[in-house]
């Protein structure tokens, strides 16, 4: 167990590896219940919205609808990335990152001042499990089941077997998203805190095994999803993290908060992006490790860990702009520079390599 942005976390329940490779195969489930989950309602909600993220929340219109983006400073910084769901009837769900949730909160509320009255509502009340894998949806569905009341079975079992990617639906008492951390398909299942427990005891009796934080890091980066407070934070931008996708450039008159900064920077031409790196030598990849990029100068890894799925030394590496991809590059470790081939992410997609 260890600190994780105030909670205790578990790094694993026996093997790391069995871990990952059960999500890659089968089913596994995290307890994510310091994912913080904030309601916003209000009839500027959307408005606000528009103004407070970086993608564009237009084109979750439909209720049931996800957006993955980032909300930024004035400096086109990263203060957190999020997804929101558009639930109803002018309310929407957004779920931030433990580390960041004080500081979300506070960004959040003082934006909302000029689009009053908007309730905000921090929901400690909910916790979260996310079960990932590829038989993880028929096995939660299964869980689900043995939880809702019995003449909603039927028709849970229905909605949930329909439910298209990233979108989220109220089921009884649960919120079930289909959206994840891993690169696998599966749900995210925001419960009553006091029966989470009972949650838990249902997936394991149909058999999703329990994971910790170390396999969560290692199915993450495989997939190419990026860290807060490791590959992002205030001080770098979507465009030099490889979010520039979660930007809605469209309309051009949507003036939402960072906006002119990012146009400055994307305009001049950015000095630094964010590619793969696959290690050809023994040895692992860590964050902060320099990264020789030849006549283009020298770059940083964000985060490096060993692949179970590959089973080669993968990394995130901010490198300069004008290093290709397919170029190789040098990574100093432990005193020693070792040779490391510049990829395309993600590594593992579906539990398939894909370089």
């Amino acid at each position: 167990m260890v600190d994780f942005g105030g909670w205790d976390m578990p790094i694993h329940y026996g093997s790391q590896i069995d871990e990952h490779h059960l999500v890659r195969r089968d089913a596994g489930m995290f307890d994510v219940s310091h994912m913080c989950i904030v309601d916003l309602r209000g009839n500027q909600v959307g408005e606000f919205l528009r103004r407070l993220i970086a993608n564009n929340v237009d084109k979750i219109k439909t209720a049931g609808k996800a957006l993955y983006t980032c909300m930024l400073n004035d400096n086109g910084g990263v203060i957190d990335d999020m997804i929101v769901y558009n639930m109803k009837d002018e309310w929407f769900r957004v779920v931030v990152n433990a580390a960041t949730t004080e500081k979300d909160l506070q960004w959040i509320r003082e934006q909302a001042q000029a689009y009053l009255p908007i309730d905000i509502n921090p929901r400690s009340d909910l916790g979260m499990i996310a079960v990932q894998g590829p038989n993880a949806r028929q096995k939660a569905i299964k869980a689900l089941a043995s939880l809702v009341k019995n003449d909603n079975k039927e028709e849970s079992q229905k909605k949930l077997s329909e439910m298209s990617p990233f979108s989220g639906i109220d089921l009884d008492s649960f919120f079930v998203a289909r959206t994840g951390y891993t690169g696998e398909d599966g749900f995210e299942i925001a419960i009553d805190a006091e029966q989470t427990g009972n949650l838990w005891e249902a997936l394991i009796n149909v058999g999703v095994t329990p994971c910790g934080l170390g396999a969560r890091d290692t199915l993450r980066l495989e997939a190419g999803m990026n860290l807060y407070g490791t590959d992002m934070d205030e001080t770098i931008t979507p465009l030099e993290c490889g979010l520039a996708w979660t930007v809605a450039w469209r309309p051009a008159e949507r003036d939402f908060i960072g906006r002119s900064a990012l146009e400055a920077r994307r305009d001049a031409g950015l000095e630094r992006k964010m590619v793969g790196l696959v290690l050809l030598e023994r040895g692992v990849l860590r964050s902060h490790q320099k990264v020789f990029c030849g006549p283009h100068g020298e770059g940083e890894i964000t985060s490096g860990s060993f692949s179970p799925t590959l089973s080669k030394s993968i990394a995130f590496a901010r490198v300069p702009s004008a290093v290709n991809i397919g170029n190789q590059c040098r990574v100093e470790i432990r005193d020693k520079q070792l040779l490391a081939q510049i990829v395309k992410y993600p590594f593992v997609r579906n539990g398939q390599s894909c370089l």
